[in-house]
């Protein structure tokens, strides 16, 4: 096998992910970089180890190792996680593929087409996830979740109180909820005296 071929072939799919599909959507350059720079490292990896006797269980090994990583700098996503497991995963498949066949290059299309697809803006577009803190102890979950959906004007569809504070009066809840769509008219809600929230993320 020409690897000048299999090497072409990884660099157009991270290409595709890191550049046509995650940045315009994330807008992180120093992720997209990221991806490549992981992508390439494990494909350099992978293809040495594809020589050896026991290069697919290394291979194995690596994946699991990296997967464990996390990039400390700054917050990373659940969702850019995946694409730098993506990353991984397109390094290692073309990295330890003895030839370059329809098999490979159906599975570096499937891992790059099913990221396009379930991160796309179109799909749970309204689905939101935020962490407030509201300016009243609320030791009633029920009583929370109702000043909630009054501040936000939604349907919340999980709500968690990550801290009760008596002290200063606050409440730090996680709250999952389906924005209303836009141009709708929010609904009227009873005034709720001194339940504004602050939106911390």
């Amino acid at each position: 096998m020409n690897p000048f071929t299999i090497i072409a072939i990884d660099l157009t799919a991270i290409a595709i992910l890191s550049f046509g599909v995650y940045y315009p959507r994330h807008r992180r350059r120093d992720l997209a970089v990221a991806f490549v720079g992981v992508n390439v490292g494990v494909l350099a990896v992978s293809m040495v180890l594809a020589d050896t006797t026991v290069g697919a269980g290394l291979g194995l090994g690596l994946f699991g190792v990296l997967s464990i990583i996390r990039l400390r700098s700054r917050e990373i996503e659940q969702s850019e996680m995946a694409y730098y497991l993506a990353a991984l995963a397109l390094g290692l498949v073309a990295g330890l593929s003895t030839s370059v066949t329809w098999t490979t290059a159906g599975l570096m299309t499937l891992v790059v087409g099913v990221l396009a697809i379930v991160d796309s803006p179109a799909l749970l577009r309204r689905s939101r996830e935020q962490t407030l803190v509201l300016d009243r102890a609320y030791p009633d979950e029920d009583e929370a979740r109702l000043a909630v959906e009054s501040l936000l004007s939604a349907r919340v569809h999980r709500l968690t109180v990550r801290n009760l504070d008596f002290v200063s009066d606050t409440t730090t809840v996680d709250v999952r909820y389906t924005a209303r769509p836009s141009g709708s008219v929010p609904a009227v809600a009873e005034p709720l005296p001194e339940s504004i929230a602050q939106v911390t993320r």
